[in-house]
């Protein structure tokens, strides 16, 4: 730990932090990118809130954003952790702190609070009015995707101070974006994970709870080794802060990879997600061949409005349309259009009933299909902070092709095993289908 006396405006106290030497780049760098990266209880969110608080009260212009995926999760994360480093200090009546905003000012200079999304499934958050601010802490930034931060790095273009863009993460999986964007990955001996190297252009400061250990109770230190025998996947990815070749949770398994659509597949439907923005609208056309069910990516785009979406599935073969059953005004104007639209068959507990249908299917998609293949990859269970599975979608994993695609196959398929029943009783006949199905007596 190194002491850091910072000098300010406050002439009646200097504030002082104990900062972890690893973390010292904060303060030290320009760069505009630092990703604090690693395992559980790593002192990451200390450290970055000790870096916000610290600056809120110099001379220098200092705009800064607490960002996460869903604004209310704000207040109990990176806000709270705000607030302890001004208690720590004592100097909360130097400040003008309005907790209802989640905003605290200093002359000029100030904190506040911004989602990309207002909650959970709503649409992102105008960015607009960040393009003053000249420094942004993202916490928990794998719950974004890469498009929502394209649009926030792109948003931020002050000249009044070094921008600044402070992402604090556990270690997601191979395929997450940001460690595709920033990270090369080297092959270690535990099976199954990787450890992150960072690419030029960024500062990467990784970290476990063992380079945090004075401020870690004995209770939490056990857990965190207990995981190794009681949950290795957890503690591999979350304690040590590896990146693992599959998402923990995943729903999906077993799919295959095809070059393209075989001349004898049949084509049964397209299937259709809605979205606007930031969640694109999604289609993907669906075949049957040789006992199994192949997916074929076909839309994947934001900002179209349903008379677009019309013209588009006019272009594509002619067959049934399945929707999201709860956009029947949505499906009233497709269908207007001239074209075959339903909404899926959905009941009680349609979500979890129609993932595991969907399992049960033999399913193949094409390689073209690049959109469908990350969800696929990445559309996990929510796992709680114990490694727990929830048994609920990770609300933070994109799966607008996967939602299109069991619209699809929860109506069409059964369908087409009913029908590709009736032809295998009329190709082999009644009787003899009959005594197939009959129990045999041993001799």
């Amino acid at each position: 730990m190194q002491k850091l006396e910072y000098k300010n405006e406050m002439r009646y106290k200097e504030l002082e932090f104990d900062i972890r030497k690893s973390y010292l780049p904060l303060w030290q760098k320009k760069t505009r990118y630092f990703v604090l990266m690693g395992g559980r209880g790593a002192g990451r969110s200390t450290a970055s809130s000790q870096y916000v608080v610290s600056k809120l009260s110099i001379k220098d212009y200092f705009r800064c954003a607490l960002m996460r995926a869903i604004h209310s999760d704000i207040r109990h994360s990176s806000w709270h952790e705000v607030i302890d480093r001004v208690e720590e200090q004592e100097v909360r009546g130097a400040f003008k702190l309005t907790e209802n905003d989640m905003h605290i000012g200093y002359g000029r200079n100030s904190i506040q609070a911004h989602g990309f999304r207002a909650s959970s499934g709503a649409h992102s958050a105008k960015l607009k009015s960040l393009a003053s601010y000249n420094t942004v802490w993202i916490e928990e930034a794998e719950e974004i995707g890469e498009k929502e931060f394209t649009t926030l790095d792109d948003t931020l273009r002050t000249r009044r101070g070094n921008i600044k863009i402070i992402l604090t993460l556990n270690t997601p999986p191979k395929n997450h974006w940001i460690i595709k964007k920033w990270f090369d990955l080297e092959p270690i001996e535990i099976e199954g994970f990787y450890k992150p190297k960072a690419k030029e252009g960024i500062i990467y400061i990784p970290g476990t709870f063992r380079d945090n250990l004075p401020n870690l109770d004995d209770h939490t230190i056990g857990r965190y080794q207990r995981y190794k025998i009681d949950n290795p996947a957890y503690y591999w990815q979350y304690i040590e802060g590896l990146s693992p070749e599959v998402v923990l949770g995943k729903i999906y398994s077993g799919w295959q990879v095809i070059n393209s659509i075989p001349h004898e597949a049949r084509l049964i439907g397209h299937a259709l997600d809605f979205g606007f923005d930031p969640d694109p609208a999604a289609i993907v056309s669906i075949y049957y061949y040789n006992g199994g069910y192949i997916l074929d990516e076909k839309l994947y785009q934001t900002r179209l409005l349903n008379e677009h979406l019309a013209i588009f599935l006019k272009s594509l073969p002619q067959a049934p349309i399945i929707a999201d059953s709860a956009e029947e005004k949505a499906i009233e104007d497709i269908r207007r259009h001239g074209l075959n639209i339903i909404g899926a068959e959905k009941g009680p507990g349609s979500v979890k009933a129609g993932i595991k249908e969907v399992q049960s299917l033999k399913i193949s998609y094409t390689r073209s299909s690049v959109n469908l293949q990350n969800e696929y990859e990445n559309y996990a269970w929510k796992i709680n902070k114990d490694g727990d599975n929830l048994g609920i979608e990770d609300p933070n994993c994109a799966n607008h092709l996967l939602s299109a695609a069991r619209y699809g196959l929860t109506t069409l398929a059964p369908k087409v095993e009913r029908v590709d029943k009736r032809k295998i009783l009329r190709e082999l006949g009644k009787r003899q289908w009959e005594m197939n199905l009959k129990p045999t007596n041993p001799v």
